[in-house]
């Protein structure tokens, strides 16, 4: 994550050394109470800034080699689950590489050796037999069960044992062959290869031409991978669960040294936090009912589900920078950092177009066509704020000026009064105050977006998303995409993790 997505927040930090507040401000109902909101990332006062864990121990190369694999498979079965855009790539090699030099060295000899082989008198086929034969087990590689009379086809016409006869009796024809290949490949490809097998045809070098053969079957063996994952994801969903946590349990106890702590601290003390905060006497009765901890009979007990969903929204506030992840969040790590962006910059927005609006006559934000347009202008002069190089008071100078240009050209057009130099003064100036995290509109915008995703987060993805609250709705859009991606996150780890979890707050929270 950039450093300057949370930039003013770690700046104001540097300035106490004192106990940071809470992240029950940013999600407590009334807007008076944003005061106490937290600070990104910041420990409870109760707790120590970093965990204790077991001294470390020396690990063999195949005890870490084997681990990593562990590791590996779990992330990918990870990614799969989580992932409805995951697509398997062709291995694209640097141009400058040290693999891409040999592998084209390689390359080049083999077919060099290959157009000898044929230019010879008579020709020797032994290498181009090889290749038929490799083409043979791919194309029958790409069949399903049922295709049984496109397997006697393929089986039938590259009969190796066949061809090495015709080959030894000089009747072999190659341009033959490949012709029945390409046909195959037609047959066989994605809609997409159409086009690349179709260039085959026109290829009449026979070297050139099987080079070009194997190009394409490469593409067709990525296109059938990315089949086979898209047809099994529906299982592979039912099965994830289990694995991951099988697998995790399994690193924890073979090799907790080397990819986590022993005793998972830094899920215990995130977790711990959380509870913590939400036993705070200040923020008791200011905080939305999460799980029914807030509304339950006895006050000062909270249900599991609360403190879980409580510490989901902190990482939406984590300084990435200076603490470490939970460890059983750390494959999803990089999504919560998108995602804490994406809010940064909604939260922005939100509070350039609330102030936008209120300066403006009533009837300006009820055009629909005027407010999208102005949310779309802010959106792009927004787009980079996840880059070392943006800087976000420029940003909203900018944003200010352009502004002030559509509100009094959108005013002229209806018959309003445009804004007299000193309200756009007022204007620019307003805006250009959301730079600061301490600004009120900022704050109560961070707030109720919070608070909006707590609620649905609270709801169990069950139910219609709930009513966003004021002053959201220019936002509406952009913000319930986040909380789909945000709860279908949480949802899944909770599945598979909910047994450590229970298991430290069963302690915690009894302790408390």
């Amino acid at each position: 994550m950039s450093e300057n997505l949370d930039q003013s927040n770690i700046n104001e930090a540097g300035k106490s050394n004192d106990s940071e507040q809470d992240l029950g401000g940013a999600v407590e109902g009334s807007d008076e109470a944003l005061e106490k909101r937290i600070k990104p990332g910041s420990p409870s006062p109760q707790r120590v800034q970093r965990p204790h864990s077991s001294p470390p121990r020396f690990v063999t190369v195949e005890e870490l080699l084997e681990t990593a694999k562990g590791v590996t498979n779990m992330a990918l079965a990870h990614e799969i689950a989580v992932n409805g855009e995951f697509r398997i790539k062709p291995v694209e090699l640097p141009e400058d590489s040290l693999e891409k030099r040999v592998k084209d060295i390689v390359h080049k000899a083999f077919w060099d050796c290959l157009s000898t082989q044929l230019s010879e008198d008579p020709p020797t086929y032994d290498h181009a037999i090889k290749l038929v034969g490799e083409i043979k087990q791919t194309l029958l590689s790409f069949l399903l069960p049922g295709h049984t009379r496109l397997r006697n086809q393929i089986t039938e016409v590259l009969d190796l044992d066949l061809i090495k006869q015709e080959a030894e009796n000089g009747a072999l024809d190659i341009s033959k062959l490949a012709e029945f290949i390409i046909g195959m490949m037609g047959t066989l490809c994605a809609p997409a290869r159409d086009e690349e097998v179709k260039k085959l045809k026109d290829i009449k070098e026979i070297v050139p031409l099987f080079r070009a053969i194997f190009s394409v079957l490469d593409l067709m063996k990525v296109d059938m991978a990315n089949f086979a994952v898209t047809s099994i994801r529906p299982h592979l969903m039912q099965q994830s669960v289990e694995y991951e946590r099988k697998k995790f349990q399994e690193l924890l106890e073979k090799q907790p040294i080397v990819f986590f702590t022993d005793s998972l601290d830094f899920v215990t003390q995130w977790l711990e936090e959380a509870s913590d905060d939400l036993m705070n006497q200040k923020y008791k009765n200011s905080l939305p009912a999460a799980g029914g901890a807030a509304g339950s009979g006895d006050a000062t007990m909270l249900s599991p589900v609360a403190v879980q969903n409580y510490a989901y929204l902190k990482l939406l506030k984590w300084d990435h920078l200076q603490r470490p992840f939970p460890e059983t969040v750390l494959m999803d790590q990089s999504r919560f950092q998108e995602l804490q962006l994406q809010l940064e910059q909604l939260t922005i927005l939100g509070a350039v177009l609330l102030v936008t609006f209120n300066m403006a006559a009533p009837g300006i934000s009820s055009q629909a066509d005027f407010a999208e347009k102005l949310k779309m202008i802010v959106k792009i002069l927004l787009t980079d704020m996840h880059l070392p190089s943006f800087h976000l008071k420029d940003a909203l100078t900018t944003i200010g000026e352009k502004v002030c240009v559509e509100v009094s050209s959108c005013l002229s057009l209806c018959g309003f009064t445009p804004f007299t130099t000193d309200q756009e003064t007022v204007l620019k100036g307003q805006i250009q105050a959301v730079a600061s995290p301490e600004d009120p509109i900022r704050r109560i915008m961070d707030s109720r977006i919070l608070t909006f995703l707590e609620t649905y987060l609270a709801s169990g993805h069950q139910k219609p998303f709930p009513t966003v609250p004021g002053g959201l709705g220019p936002i509406q859009k952009e913000l319930e995409e986040v909380a789909v991606k945000f709860v279908r996150l949480v949802n899944y780890n909770k599945m598979v993790f909910s047994p450590y979890y229970d298991a430290i707050l069963s302690k915690s929270l009894v302790r408390s």
